[in-house]
């Protein structure tokens, strides 16, 4: 049996003082609607987009279980404006199996951009973080993930429990099929209190300040060997201070 902790989702009045109180928060899907002024089908729009990830190149571990494209944005005065694609780049002191690279994905596809409910989101985060951390622009990069059991086990975090280097992460679970696993947990960066639960249900979001808690997801393994299974995340990371990796 595939343990299940639920997640502890906030109330949305309660949004702003759990992310100041405690560095994170956990919105349901209808919650998440509400915030980015989109219903839930509209959402759902975006995640057939999820089908055609191109693999991960990259992986350090030999592993072939990853699946991803990737976009920017500078968000400022609510307005999204798209930058020329370019190389994902992380310290190693944010990323010790990845980092010093620069990492070239495939773009987001045009056809995803142009749903409503992608901008949508990018503009609601924005003026949520905004609250928190007062900023003329954000620095937005976009990751769509499928991470698949094919090879009988896929890494969500194969850097392990880490932070971004930036100043906010949102990570929506956008489907789960066929899995066990993938539990989240969310660790005081500086002391010792944590929780585990797992995101199950579509667009489900959890949002981190990222200076101070420290995240990762556990592997996870197909329900039945002979039918291999998935789990899609999309990741927005939020930087007043440019992109990493900017001169």
């Amino acid at each position: 049996m595939d343990p299940s902790f639920p997640p502890p989702f906030t109330p949305p009045a309660a949004l702003l003082s759990q992310l100041r109180g405690h560095g994170y928060a956990v919105l349901a899907p209808e919650a998440v609607a509400a915030l980015c002024a989109v219903d839930l089908g509209g959402l759902q729009a975006l995640a057939p987009s999820w089908d055609d990830l191109p693999p991960d190149e990259y992986l350090r571990d030999g592993g072939r279980y990853r699946h991803r494209r990737h976009a920017c944005y500078v968000l400022a005065d609510g307005a999204v404006a798209p930058v020329p694609h370019r190389a994902h780049w992380q310290p190693v002191e944010y990323n010790a199996l990845h980092g010093g690279m620069h990492r070239w994905f495939e773009p987001v596809a045009p056809a995803t951009a142009a749903e409503p409910a992608w901008e949508r989101l990018l503009v609601a985060l924005g003026a949520l973080f905004s609250q928190l951390r007062d900023t003329p622009r954000w620095h937005v990069e976009a990751h769509q993930f499928r991470i698949d059991t094919a090879d009988g086990i896929g890494r969500p975090t194969p850097e392990g429990a880490h932070r971004d280097g930036v100043d906010f992460v949102a990570v929506f679970l956008v489907a789960r099929d066929g899995i066990k696993g993938g539990e989240t947990r969310v660790f005081e960066a500086d002391g010792a209190a944590g929780l585990r639960f797992t995101l199950a249900r579509p667009w489900s979001l959890l949002l981190l300040d990222d200076a101070r808690v420290i995240h990762e997801s556990t592997p996870i393994q197909p329900q039945d060997p002979a039918a291999p299974g998935h789990r899609d995340t999309l990741v927005l990371t939020y930087r007043a201070s440019g992109f990493q990796g900017e001169a």
